[in-house]
Formats: structure tokens, sequence, C-alpha cells
């Protein structure tokens, strides 16, 4: 008989050294000696842009894919295909990331068959989509976050731009008293970033001269917004998106807050450090504040034109101690437990597991839904072969058969109030899997687990699918 797999897998996430990330944080978080290299963000996942392993070095992509029955189950696995649905980030700026937007599914898998019958690479850098997914995302603040998000109330947008004296600002406050509704920083923010309405270096840095003069005459009427077109023209000279801070709403976290960014909101993350949570994605359209490829066309595409304020997600109380941050997608959810006595942390199916404070031990065994189910169509235990389609080079999604054996929803009989609960209770008889884990250090837990019980003097958060 073929040994199972562990359900609960130590994870290394893999680090991307993108120019704006911190060189302190993440290396500290991690318990790292810092070599001078910015650390932007680690992820866990199995985007193929960012290889999560295991302790044996294999892949989380590839484990998944051999082990899909037990790693994912039904649900996941029929909905999503043979992959985690989300990726799990740190993220620590130092400086302004790019402006962008994230795609609509549909956009995305559109976009994405575009740009493979006009036979851009899968690996060029100057291509658009590099998956089939759309990217809604959700942040979680560790620590102080700042950020850019969606657009502002057109009344706020045109009082930002009244008295600078600069002409930049008078067309711009034009356009946007001149849209009826809510449409007019979209407008505006479109003729800011369209090759033939762009404005020149040269106005761009006027007007972050005006906008200084005005905050150091004490006449501004919001500081804190012309503190920040202070700080990206200081970064990214020149760049039309440095007035583009006008039209967006500024947003601070404090830790413990959330930040939800549906696909076509136009955002910025400015500094901080924190948790992110998104779908299984890496479509990043972008239209200034960055060396790296921007594609205007495609991200005005994508931009959703009405402005409304910045969408944070408030924590509900699940359990004894846990805090769950429920996004409005089916792809993600977030807990997050502190320390204390053992309690079990609500949830199900395939889930990352993260220590951010302290350490903590936690521990699973099989659901007792998922041994019965198991042993009513595979008893010996181990995963079934089956003919899937793998995702492609690229991470993208891909049109893959169940598995055959996969197992079926839990008896009625042992559902009780809730159905899913049914799946999260353990099964008395299995043994327990076990593991500590300190700041910074990461497990998965496959589907064929029951509730993950965590105990100790630390924080844990869980990624899940709702």
């Amino acid at each position: 008989m073929q040994e199972e797999p562990s359900p609960l897998l130590a994870l290394h996430g893999a680090v991307q050294h993108y120019s704006w990330g911190s060189p302190s944080a993440i290396p500290a978080f991690l318990g790292l000696e810092a070599d001078g290299k910015p650390y932007a963000e680690v992820w866990y996942g199995t985007h193929s842009r960012g290889a999560t392993r295991l302790e044996t070095g294999r892949t989380l992509a590839a484990h998944i894919l051999t082990t899909t029955r037990t790693s994912l189950g039904e649900a996941v696995q029929n909905q999503f295909g043979p992959r985690l649905p989300y990726l799990l980030k740190l993220i620590a700026p130092a400086a302004p990331l790019s402006l962008q937007v994230h795609p609509s599914r549909e956009r995305a898998a559109q976009g994405y068959a575009e740009e493979d019958e006009r036979g851009v690479p899968r690996t060029d850098p100057k291509r658009s989509y590099h998956d089939r997914n759309h990217k809604p995302e959700m942040l979680l603040a560790l620590e102080h976050f700042e950020a850019l998000a969606g657009f502002r109330a057109p009344r706020r947008a045109a009082e930002l731009l009244a008295g600078l004296g600069h002409p930049l600002a008078a067309k711009l406050r034009g356009i946007v008293r001149s849209r009826p509704g809510s449409t007019g920083p979209r407008e505006a923010f479109a003729y800011l970033i369209q090759p033939e309405t762009r404005p020149s270096k040269q106005a761009v840095d006027s007007f972050a001269r005006a906008v200084a003069r005005r905050l150091a005459a004490g006449k501004s009427p919001s500081e804190r917004t012309d503190r920040i077109v202070a700080r990206l023209a200081q970064a990214y000279p020149g760049d039309p998106g440095v007035v583009a801070a006008m039209l967006l709403n500024p947003v601070t976290l404090q830790p413990g807050e959330a930040l939800y960014v549906p696909a076509g909101a136009v955002h910025a993350y400015l500094s901080g450090f924190g948790v992110e949570i998104m779908a299984d994605s890496d479509n990043v359209l972008r239209a200034g504040l960055t060396n790296k490829h921007v594609d205007v066309t495609e991200m005005l595409a994508c931009v959703e034109s009405t402005a409304a304020p910045p969408v944070r997600i408030a924590p509900e109380s699940a359990g004894q101690r846990t805090r769950t941050y429920y996004a409005p997608v089916d792809d993600f959810e977030l807990c997050v437990t502190p320390g204390g006595e053992e309690t079990r942390v609500p949830g199900g199916g395939p889930r990352i597991l993260l220590c951010t404070e302290g350490e903590v031990k936690v521990r699973v065994r099989p659901s007792a839904a998922f041994v019965a189910a198991q042993n009513g169509t595979n008893g010996n235990g181990n995963d079934a072969a089956a003919e899937v389609e793998p995702a492609d080079a690229a991470g993208g999604l891909c049109d893959c058969a169940p598995y055959p054996d996969v197992p079926a929803d839990p008896p009625a009989e042992t559902w009780g109030e809730d159905p899913g609960e049914a799946w999260e209770a353990d099964d008395p008889a299995r043994p327990w899997t076990e593991l500590e884990l300190k700041r910074g250090q990461a497990a998965f837990v496959a589907a064929s687990c029951g509730r993950v019980r965590v105990s100790g003097p630390g924080t844990l958060i869980q990624a899940g699918v709702p």
C-alpha cells in the first residue's frame, strides 16, 4: 500500500525582489539577515510565477496535482481545477507601487487568448495577461499601511484641484465638473494617461511644485493628499500618476484593518507591511508610477468608472477567538486567531497557515466525513489515477476533468445544523499530525483534514476557500 502524503506540510514561499520592496521588513519577519536587496513580496500558492516549495524542494503545485482528491477536495477541484484558487502574499512596499488595475475574469480570459493569438510569448515582460483569471484582492495590515484606492467623489476631487493656479489643474477640474454623476474622475484619469492627451513631464513637474507651494503656505484643503503628491513626484518625476493622486481615495490602515480591492478598481500601495490574499492570478494592468510594462488601452478597458469610497472589510467573530475577513468573492477568505489555549479554527478545504507573531502549535487529522466518503469510494486511501490537463506554463486556468472517485458530500445524517460542519469535524479514530510554527513560518493543510487546532502564544493567519 502506498504511504499517504502528510496532510500538514511546511512551506517555503517564493521571494520577489521587486525594486519597490523594503530591504528590512520581510527579512526581519522571516528571521533572515538583511542583505541589502529589496524584499517586496513572498508568495504562498501554486501560481507558476512564484513557486512555493515543500521541505523536500518539490513545488506545492506539483504536490497538489498528484494528490488532488485529498489536497483540494471535490468542491474546490470541480470549481477551480487542480490548483489553489487563491494566492497568499506578504507585501512590504518601501516605495510606491505602480498605478494599476486588475481585470475581471471575463476580460482576463479574453485578453489572455488575444495575446496568445498574436503570438506574444507567455514569458514576455511586455505581456499584459499572464493567466486567464481575475484578481480581486484583500490586504490585511500587519503594520501601518498607506494606499490609494478607487476614485474620489467628484465634488471632493474638484475641491482639491481648485486654487492651484495651474492650467493642468484647471483642465482636470473642468472635466470632473462637466461630467454627469460620478464618472468625472474616471474621465479626468483617462485624460492624464492616454497618449493623445497625456501631459508633458514639464507640466507634471510644475503641477507638483504648485501643490508643494500650497502645502507650504498652509492653504491645502487636504495636507494628506498634497503630501502624497509630493512623495510620488519625488519617486516618479514627470509621471502623470503623480497628478492622478488628486483623483483617488487615500487609505490608511492600522494593524488588523483590511482593504478589499475589486476587479476594475484603480489603486496604488504606497508604504507599509501586510498580508495580501487574492485570486490565483498575476494579471496587473499598469498606467504609471512604474518602470514595468504599461498598457494604457487595456488598463482603461478594465477600469470601473464609478467613484466610491474604499471597501474596508470588518472582521466577524467566528469560533472562540477567531476573526474572519469575508471578501465578496468565492476564491478566498482570511481568518486570524490570536494566541491562547487550544481552539479550533473554523474552515475546511485547502488552507495555508502563516504565523505572524510569536509561535504556535497546530495539529490536524482527517475529517470524519472525508474518511467515511473515502472508505466508500476508494478503500486504499490513495488518490486514484486520473487524466487531467495540468495548468499551463503561465499558471493559467485550465479545463480539467474531475477526478473520478472524489468523495461525494457526506451522508445527510452527519450534517447537523450546517452541512459544512460535517467536513470540518475530525475523525477521533485517526492520529494527529502536528507542526510548530514560529513567526514567518507557513504550512499547507489538505482538504481531507478537519478544522485546524491551534495553541500557543502566537497569532495564526489561515487562508482558505469560503
